[in-house]
């Protein structure tokens, strides 16, 4: 088991204060390594900060908006400056927008691309020489079953998470000669309070997820925890460029 020890690592999560962010943010901790989570909402971060420092680890949150190169390049200076050099970065930050493509405003799209894709970009490239300088690290990206499925009201937000895919696989063929392995998770419909919004509070639409997963359920936060230690963790260092589904089974239905 000491192939998926991150005890002395350093992770970057951003988003990482509520949602599958969170759940992967208290996995990494569980499996030793200290966490900066860099997300907008303050007072959220300040909760989950709290929970990791409660597991013995050490913690810092971090204002931050992705889709601004700025905040990004602090945050990387504040984990660095409080932590030491990320060896690890969740990139998870991401936002959804209902609106049929016809109708949707162009500043929509560019909100939606800016966080979910542009800021995956502008993160990694932000924490590669530290990765480089220390001999290898791990870059895990957050897609979407819209990365291969479409739907009616989500184009940009299918768009950005194929994207993230795409680039998945550019950065981990750039990157494998400096030892950084870059994966994608691809969470099925979990239990979150984007999904809580995007209708599973409609009774109809959860009984129509919950038939098509082999699963028979929706998944929860905490069950992104073990991908996400796994694609942190030596155990993974001849993994990279994988977009690896945690679905209960949705993407193989057909």
């Amino acid at each position: 088991m000491d192939l998926f020890d991150l005890s002395g690592s350093v992770a970057i999560v951003t988003g990482g204060n509520g949602g599958i962010g969170r759940g992967i943010a208290l996995g990494l901790a569980e499996a030793g390594a200290d966490v900066a989570i860099a997300a907008r909402n303050e007072e959220k971060t300040a909760t989950v900060v709290a929970e990791i420092k409660a597991l013995g680890r050490r913690a810092v949150g971090i204002r931050c908006d992705v889709a601004k190169k700025t905040d990004i390049e602090a945050a990387v200076a504040s984990t660095t400056a409080n932590l030491g050099t990320p060896g690890i970065l969740v990139a998870n930050s991401g936002i959804a927008l209902g609106t049929r493509p016809e109708a949707l405003p162009e500043e929509d799209w560019d909100r939606v691309l800016d966080t979910n894709l542009k800021g995956v970009f502008l993160f990694s490239q932000a924490v590669y020489a530290g990765m480089k300088a220390l001999g290898g690290g791990k870059i895990i990206t957050i897609g979407s079953m819209y990365s291969i499925f479409g739907g009616a009201q989500s184009a940009p937000y299918g768009a950005s998470k194929g994207g993230v895919v795409q680039l998945t696989r550019s950065l981990a063929v750039a990157w494998a000669p400096d030892n950084i392995q870059v994966n994608c998770i691809l969470p099925g419909w979990i239990v979150t309070e984007m999904t809580g919004w995007g209708g599973r509070e409609r009774r109809h639409f959860s009984e129509r997820i919950v038939a098509r997963t082999p699963a028979g359920r929706w998944g929860e936060a905490e069950e992104l925890a073990g991908a996400g230690v796994f694609l942190a963790s030596r155990a993974s260092d001849f993994v990279t460029g994988i977009s690896l589904p945690v679905d209960g089974g949705w993407a193989v239905m057909g």
